[in-house]
């Protein structure tokens, strides 16, 4: 960011010069839909089956729970949740739909980061729109289903900050509300957004040179406020429901603070050569031991030294914002990724904005030394070198093989892209292929309960059973409150006829897996089959309140319901078993 040309607003757009907006806008979106092209239709990845939304949350009162119930969605994300809701009332299951919406998404927040900019007079707005737009690091957060959440929040960041730029220069309390309307709901999407007044400041001490009480901060203090609740409750979440706490996660501060240097260094090093992008990184080993890991926070320290000596405010404000939007990953917080890596490039989607301006208005105040023409070719020829690496990068992401298979091309140790590729391997029925990638997995990484139970899976699959049993139970000693795996050892129990031991497993599994249909199903049928229908019933109900299109838990359920003698409710439940079945 260059110094402050001057602390008053940009004057308000014509309509005529309004043109050449909607012409950069358009020129944004046709870019940018060319360069995701390849991945428009990708396969769901990794934890898209945990955004796009369940069945038993498909109806009005799922979108209650989204909001109402702590646990309903993989993170309290409703805002987020409620989206993919009403995406799916749209297009159900189909991923063009989320794909386009993601771009749709990336599209709208370069356009409003071009007017953020321009809003603060900065040269090259639609420039560092492009820049942002076009980058490889991006590619992640766009062309991957979850990270809906990176677009759609910044979506509302930006927002939040071009309104409370307006209210900065007007004062008026009714473009506050709007700004913090803006602001609540980019934390309801993602809460690394709590930044936002943060980097406010920064950019208020950029164009003033000192910050006011009353004026600057005063207004912010709410923001703030809301920042925090919703950043603790998310480390919360984080660490209760999704599992980012034990032994992976245990850091000494020393350590954090030396992870944070180097965490820097890798997002600056990606932004300025995104060569070798990888969908889950190597995960570093922190040694304080060693020298090397010392550099990284030195030269951190000493760039803002160089910054604070040469008074370069512009720069200082942009690496300020920079690593205040990356502070929530820099290693302070535990965050479940940092499992497989401690890095990763959708981390950077927001945080990389001040970058990106920064060199615009560099290029463009550099460019206008050079003959005219020079000039705009060379910004061409940038762009059009940074759209083929993210097209190359966007064709990785065309089905999760793809992926996977180049995930471990580039990182070979990556157990997670091991166990991945093999769950895809094993869904199209390829599972002699899929057992050593688990196998590989576990080598790698043998304290991987996931691994353990899908290993355990396809052997049951294949028809052996009881070497599948020791690997249910190794994934419950690891994680003893695994409900899949309680589900899955349950089951492959009771194809040893050890019905007994088999229920204890079903009542651990449905009481972890509170709405899981097929652990409700398997309980149900496991009592049936040990005489005692009449306790299977609330169970086969359950199952169907929370998947009510399972054609074979209609028909199990009739047939209960014969042995009870209650066929009128049975020939029911075959006619509707009998029409699924038909529809498929």
């Amino acid at each position: 960011m260059p110094a402050p040309a001057r602390t008053s607003p940009a004057p308000a757009a014509s309509p005529a010069s309004r043109w050449p907006a909607v012409l950069f806008g358009a020129l944004i979106f046709f870019a940018v839909f060319i360069v995701y092209h390849p991945a428009l239709h990708g396969d769901l990845l990794w934890d898209d089956s945990g955004h796009v939304t369940r069945p038993d949350l498909r109806s009005l009162a799922g979108l209650g729970r989204i909001w109402s119930e702590i646990g309903a969605t993989q993170q309290y994300y409703p805002m987020l949740h409620s989206a993919f809701w009403f995406e799916h009332r749209l297009w159900g299951d189909a991923v063009v739909g989320y794909h386009l919406v993601n771009v749709l998404l990336h599209v709208t927040a370069a356009c409003l980061f071009a007017l953020v900019l321009r809003r603060l007079a900065i040269p090259g707005a639609w420039f560092a729109a492009l820049l942002f737009a076009l980058h490889p690091v991006c590619v992640e957060s766009v062309a991957w289903i979850s990270e809906q959440k990176n677009t759609l929040s910044l979506v509302f960041y930006l927002a939040a900050t071009l309104v409370y730029l307006r209210f900065d220069a007007g004062r008026s309390w009714r473009t506050y509300a709007a700004a913090t309307a803006f602001f609540i709901l980019a934390l309801l999407t993602k809460t690394v957004t709590a930044t936002l007044p943060a980097a406010l400041l920064v950019v208020f001490w950029w164009r003033r040179g000192r910050l006011n009480a009353g004026r600057d901060i005063l207004p912010l203090l709410p923001w703030f406020a809301l920042g925090a609740i919703s950043g603790l409750a998310t480390a919360h979440f984080e660490r209760v429901l999704i599992g980012a706490e034990g032994a992976a996660f245990d850091l000494s501060l020393l350590q954090r603070l030396l992870l944070a240097g180097r965490v820097v260094w890798f997002y600056l090093g990606k932004l300025a050569w995104p060569a070798e992008l990888i969908f889950i990184y190597p995960r570093w080993t922190i040694d304080p031991a060693q020298f090397t890991a010392w550099l990284y926070p030195l030269a951190a320290l000493a760039l803002l030294g160089v910054l604070i000596w040469r008074k370069q405010r512009g720069a200082l404000a942009a690496v300020l914002l920079f690593g205040g939007a990356l502070f929530p990953v820099l290693g302070f917080f535990n965050v479940f990724p940092f499992l497989f890596s401690y890095v990763a490039d959708h981390f950077q989607y927001l945080a990389s904005l001040p970058i990106y301006a920064l060199v615009a208005a560099g290029l463009i105040r550099a460019s206008a030394r050079l003959p005219r023409w020079t000039g705009q070719l060379l910004a061409g020829a940038l762009l059009a070198f940074l759209g083929a690496l993210s097209f190359a990068q966007a064709d990785t992401y065309r089905d999760a093989a793809t992926l996977y298979r180049t995930t471990l091309q580039r990182n070979p140790e990556c157990w997670m892209a091991h166990n991945n590729l093999a769950i895809l391997l094993a869904n199209q029925g390829r599972i002699p292929e899929a057992i050593p990638h688990l196998e590989q997995a576990l080598a790698l990484h043998p304290d991987f309960p996931e691994a353990e139970n899908n290993l355990g899976d396809d052997l049951v699959r294949l028809e052996r059973v009881p070497e599948a049993i020791p690997h249910f139970e190794r994934a419950i000693a690891l994680q003893p409150r695994y409900g899949v795996a309680h589900r899955s050892l349950g089951m492959a129990l009771a194809m040893s006829d050890r019905l007994n031991d088999a229920l204890t497993h079903f009542s651990q599994a449905v009481a972890l897996l509170p709405n899981d249909a097929e652990a409700e199903l398997y309980w149900a049928m496991a009592l049936f089959q040990t005489g005692r229908p009449a306790e299977a019933v609330p169970h086969f109900e359950r199952s169907l309140a929370l998947n009510p299109d399972a054609a074979e838990t209609h028909q199990a359920y009739a047939a209960v319901l014969r042995r009870l003698g209650r066929p009128a409710e049975a020939r029911e439940h075959e006619l509707t078993a009998q029409r699924l079945g038909a529809g498929r």
